[in-house]
Parts: C-alpha cells; sequence; structure tokens
C-alpha cells in the first residue's frame, strides 16, 4: 500500500520511525523490537538509511521487506542522495522492486566533511525527480517546522518544500519539535503555498537529557521554557525523566491530534516500552 493512502480515511495516522544496527550490531536485535512495535498496529515503520546515513542501506532494504511480509504492516524506506550516482540510484530502484519495496523517504542526507559529495542529487527533490520517472514508487519528503538550518527563512524553505511536492513528494514527516506552535505555525504557510499532502508531526519523546540535547543541537529545535523545567528537575534521575519525557510527549500528541493533525510519526530510537507507553495513552485520542 502506498503511504498517502493511509490517510483517506480521515482518522490521525500514527507511524514509527526505528533505525537498522550499526556496524557491529546484530540485526536480530532489530526483529526483536519489531516484534513488540508491530503488536501495537502502526500504520506505517520507516526505517532509516544504513548506519547513521553512511552505509549502502542493505539493512534497511532487508527490514523494510520483512516489516511488510512477516509483520504485515506497511513499510518506508529512507535513502539520502548527497553521496550517490545516477549509477547507484538506478541499482536502488532495482533492489527496491526485487523486495518488493513500495513506499521510499526521499533525503538528501547530512554531508560529511570528511566525504566529497557526489553533486549528482544537490536536493531531495533531484532525487524524487529522477526517481519518479524510472519507477512507480510512492515518495515521501521530510519538513521542517523551524526552518532547515540551511534556508534563510522559513519562506525560503517552504518554497524549497514546495518544489519537493512538485517534484512527486505525495507525503511529508517534520523534524522534530517541543513547542506545537511552531508546527502550526508552519503548517499554515505550507497550506498557503499549496501544499495540500499530508503532513505528520515529528514527536520525539524525550527519555534521556544527553540524548535530547544531542539531537536538538544536530536539528535546531527550539526548547520551550515548559521543556527545559522538566530537564532541569528530572535530567538526572533517568527513571523520572523517562516517564516525565513521555508524559510531554502524550501532552503533544493529545494537543495535535485535537487539532486535527493528519498523523503522527513517533521517534521510537528502537525504544519499544516508550513506544507503547505513548501508544496506550494516545489510542482513544487518534483511532
Amino acid at each position: 500500500m502506498r503511504i498517502p493512502e493511509l490517510f483517506k480515511d480521515g482518522h490521525t495516522v500514527l507511524s514509527f520511525e526505528i533505525f537498522p544496527p550499526k556496524k557491529d550490531g546484530s540485526i536480530e536485535t532489530v526483529y526483536k523490537t519489531l516484534d513488540e512495535l508491530t503488536d501495537l498496529k502502526p500504520d506505517f515503520i520507516s526505517v532509516t538509511y544504513g548506519a547513521g546515513g553512511s552505509q549502502p542501506g542493505c539493512s534497511t532494504r532487508e527490514i523494510v521487506s520483512i516489516i511488510k511480509e512477516k509483520y504485515r504492516t506497511e513499510s518506508i524506506a529512507h535513502l539520502t542522495c548527497v553521496n550517490s550516482t545516477k549509477a547507484d540510484i538506478d541499482r536502488v530502484i532495482g533492489e527496491f522492486k526485487e523486495h518488493g519495496i513500495e513506499n521510499v523517504l526521499a533525503l538528501r542526507g547530512d554531508i560529511n566533511p570528511d566525504i566529497e559529495p557526489k553533486k549528482e542529487f544537490l536536493h531531495a527533490s533531484d532525487l524524487i525527480a529522477y526517481m519518479k520517472e524510472r519507477s512507480d514508487l510512492s515518495f515521501s519528503g521530510a519538513c521542517y517546522p523551524e526552518c532547515h538550518a540551511e534556508a534563510s527563512s522559513l519562506d525560503e524553505d517552504i518554497a524549497n518544500l514546495k518544489r519537493k511536492v512538485d517534484a512527486g513528494a505525495s507525503h511529508l514527516v517534520s523534524q522534530l519539535f517541543f513547542d506545537n506552535e511552531h508546527f502550526y505555525a508552519f503548517l499554515e504557510k505550507a497550506r498557503a503555498a499549496g501544499i495540500n499532502v499530508p503532513i505528520e508531526a515529528g514527536i520525539m519523546p524525550c527519555v534521556n537529557a544527553k540524548q535530547i540535547q544531542r539531537m536538538v543541537t544536530m536539528c535546531g529545535a527550539s526548547l520551550p521554557v515548559k521543556f527545559t523545567r522538566l530537564i532541569a528537575r528530572y535530567g538526572d534521575d533517568p527513571d523520572a525523566m523517562r516517564e516525565a519525557g513521555i508524559a510531554y510527549a502524550v501532552d503533544q500528541i493529545i494537543d495535535l491530534a485535537a487539532n486535527g493533525a493528519d498523523g503522527i510519526h513517533l521517534y521510537t530510537m528502537n525504544n519499544p516500552y516508550v513506544a507503547r507507553k505513548i501508544s496506550e495513552s494516545v489510542s482513544k485520542v487518534i483511532r
């Protein structure tokens, strides 16, 4: 099933993101995670690209295929292009077809200062346009409620997002954020710009103070006072921080659902406990 079809019945879509094991990790750990996550009946599960986006994505394709075939849950494969040539992407298209993969989250990917970019795909929109001409895949894209770090303004960023949608992205997933008002302001501007595809709100449960501070540094999300107080109060107590972070994410999701969000994309960090606590808390709200 193509991801946009999941949004047609009007309920708030709930999806999860997981990541493959690192180079020295066992893929069996991911399957144990999936045993628990798929039991929660998400609408789909996305799988990030390789190990931190630096690998060829073989485990990503394997995991996406297994989610669909073994667990009978729709799935989507992340694909980055900054270090890919057209020949690389042609090969990936063939591999996706071979594995029965229908859905792709197309991303530029982070630029590694130690690796010279290939420069054949400068933007995710370039990747989508190229693959759309050569396949019948369904494409999703990323969006940034608080503006992409390399854009000069949110207006410029939304103009770039419109190009991504015009290239063929029929579903969008947002970067994490901790203040829903940023998402609502972004959504208003996106709709005004003619971006009418489903847009999921990306939610990252704050269950580890150091982890979340690292993620915020990477993506540039701002921290509202309510959130910083939570970290200051519970950051040194792992159990309390976990439960407080879950409660904060639940509060965000309920507010988003009440305001008609198309969907919630939960960054699970491969943590079934957190995903279960959140899913059970919002199950009556989003279904």
